[in-house]
């Protein structure tokens, strides 16, 4: 079994530097760069998901941008693909691989694994639609069914009720028999270094400000805009942060003086779970350090 040269992953609240960060290394360092993040995966969702520009990412390679349509259905599986690949292009060439990215979920789930699942069916898929309608509902059978699995999963939890849905529809196995018959297995097996970048909370809510101002200057509005009359708002991405806020600001219901400050705060309150996510699940990371302390570890 080949392995990487090697393999470094920033962690951090959103707007916390660490799409830069990861820049400035596979400048340094000659690496390819994987991004786990659930917006910067869409094309044409750019301003939104704050993806580094064509220009930035000055000729880097990168996976995990610009992956998909907005209409194309995804889950953990791609990271998992785009990882191996990540990982072979990387040894092919000899160089680092630098994993970066908000959505930090899917680097747990690469370290630790995930039970392989079914191809989802649309039938299953128009049956889970339609249960889905009421969360309530939803939740309230996925409990009579398998109570065990479900007392660890909140009735708000859109995502992992979907998930549950779908795998007991198509497999007619409750959750937690089919999870014991299909342990998971870890992704990443090379050594990785993890660093976790620290930041003040009122400086974060400043970078949070500022790159809201910059989303809107940048064109956030119109952005929206052609991804509605393109997409509808069925897609699960037109449901993110900075998406649905305007969405209602077209509805009427916010100004967009409104939309703004609900955006910054929906951010910091993201910024607030990703942190709590973070340091409950890689306990293993390497250390706590703010940019200017990663920084003068890794480059002097």
């Amino acid at each position: 079994m080949s392995f990487l040269k090697k393999q470094i992953a920033f962690i951090g609240s959103t707007a916390s530097g660490k799409s830069a960060l990861a820049l400035k290394y596979a400048k340094r360092f000659g690496a390819n760069i994987l991004s786990l993040d659930s917006l910067a995966i869409y094309k044409e969702i750019d301003i939104v998901s704050a993806k580094p520009t064509l220009k930035e990412r000055d000729g880097i390679l990168h996976f995990g941008i610009d992956e998909i349509y907005p209409n194309e259905h995804f889950d953990v599986t791609l990271f998992i693909n785009l990882y191996n690949r990540a990982r072979r292009e990387s040894i092919k060439e000899g160089r680092e691989l630098v994993i970066v990215g908000g959505t930090s979920f899917y680097l747990y789930i690469l370290l630790n694994g995930i039970s392989p699942l079914p191809k989802i069916s649309d039938r299953s898929r128009e049956l889970v639609r339609d249960y889905l309608k009421d969360l309530n509902k939803a939740y309230s059978f996925l409990y009579s069914i398998d109570r065990d699995y479900m007392q660890n999963i909140k009735p708000t939890d859109r995502y992992r009720l979907e998930k549950a849905l779908e795998l007991y529809f198509e497999t007619s196995i409750i959750p937690s028999r089919y999870f014991a018959l299909n342990p998971p297995e870890p992704i990443i097996r090379d050594n990785i270094e993890i660093y976790e970048i620290d930041i003040n909370r009122d400086i974060l809510r400043e970078r949070i400000e500022i790159r809201t101002e910059q989303m809107f200057s940048r064109g956030l509005v119109d952005e929206v805009k052609y991804l509605e009359n393109r997409y509808t708002r069925e897609p699960n991405c037109m449901k993110a942060i900075g998406i649905r806020e305007i969405l209602r600001y077209f509805d009427g219901e916010f100004s967009l003086e409104e939309a703004k400050e609900k955006i910054i705060i929906n951010t910091a309150r993201l910024a607030k779970r990703q942190r709590t996510f973070n340091r409950s699940k890689f306990k293993n990371r390497r250390e706590l350090l703010d940019l200017e302390q990663i920084e003068s570890k890794l480059f002097s």
